[in-house]
C-alpha cells in the first residue's frame, strides 16, 4: 500500500460514522435601502473610488436618469428584456457583430447584483442584461442596479448568483472602467471594456 493509499484508508476510518448533514442556506446580508450609511452607502463609496459615476434615483425618474447620463447624441444599444424604454436605442438581438457594437457609442444595462465591500457589479446576463459582447465593446456603459439587489460582499453575492451558475450562465464582474497599466504603472482605460461606467442606483 503506497502512502497515498494510506492516507486515504485513515481519512475513510475516520469519516466512517459520520453522516451526510445538509447544511443550512445562508440568507445574503442586505441593509435596509434607506439607510444611506449602511450597505447601499457602502456600494456608492466604493464604486466611485473606482472613477465610475454613482447617480441615484426613485423608480420614476429612472428613464430621465439614464438618458441624461448618455452622451449626447450618442448611439445606444439595448439588451432584450430591459424594463424600461431607452429612446432611440438598437435592442440587440443577438446578430450585431463586434465590428457594429465597436460603431455604437454606449449600451444600457441592468445588473444582476452589486457588492457593496468591493464595488463591483455582476451580470448574469439574464433578461435586461444581455450577452457579454454589448457591454464590453461600447466606451459607455450605463448599468442600473436597484438598491434591493446590493448586497455586503462576494460570498452573499455568490448565494444570490448560484441558480445562473448552476443554469450555465456567463458571469461579468465589474469594478469600475476597464483599465490596465503598462510595465511603468501608467494607467490606461478602455482596452478590453467600456472606458466610462455609469451606475444609476434606483431607491425607493
Amino acid at each position: 500500500m503506497s502512502a497515498r493509499e494510506e492516507i486515504l484508508a485513515s481519512v475513510r476510518a475516520a469519516l466512517a460514522d459520520v453522516t451526510d448533514v445538509p447544511e443550512a442556506p445562508v440568507a445574503p446580508r442586505r441593509t435596509p435601502v434607506d439607510d444611506p450609511r449602511g450597505t447601499v452607502g457602502l456600494f456608492v463609496e466604493r464604486v466611485e473610488d473606482y472613477r465610475a459615476t454613482v447617480v441615484r434615483c426613485t423608480p420614476a425618474e429612472l428613464a430621465s436618469t439614464v438618458a441624461a447620463a448618455l452622451p449626447a447624441g450618442a448611439s445606444v444599444v439595448v439588451p432584450a428584456g430591459l424594463g424600461f424604454e431607452v429612446g432611440g436605442a438598437v435592442v440587440d438581438d443577438g446578430t450585431l457583430t463586434a465590428y457594429e457594437l465597436d460603431e455604437i457609442d454606449a449600451v444600457v444595462t441592468e445588473a444582476a447584483v452589486g457588492i457593496a465591500e468591493t464595488g463591483t457589479i455582476v451580470l448574469d446576463h439574464g433578461p435586461g442584461q444581455g450577452r457579454r459582447a454589448i457591454t464590453l465593446v461600447p466606451d459607455v456603459h450605463v448599468c442600473v442596479v436597484r438598491a434591493d439587489q446590493v448586497v455586503l460582499d462576494v460570498p452573499d453575492a455568490v448565494a444570490l448568483l448560484g441558480p445562473a451558475v448552476r443554469g450555465g450562465r456567463p458571469l461579468t464582474w465589474i469594478s469600475g472602467p476597464s483599465a490596465t497599466s503598462d510595465i511603468e504603472l501608467s494607467r490606461v482605460e478602455g482596452v478590453h471594456g467600456p472606458r466610462t461606467l455609469h451606475v444609476v442606483l434606483v431607491e425607493g
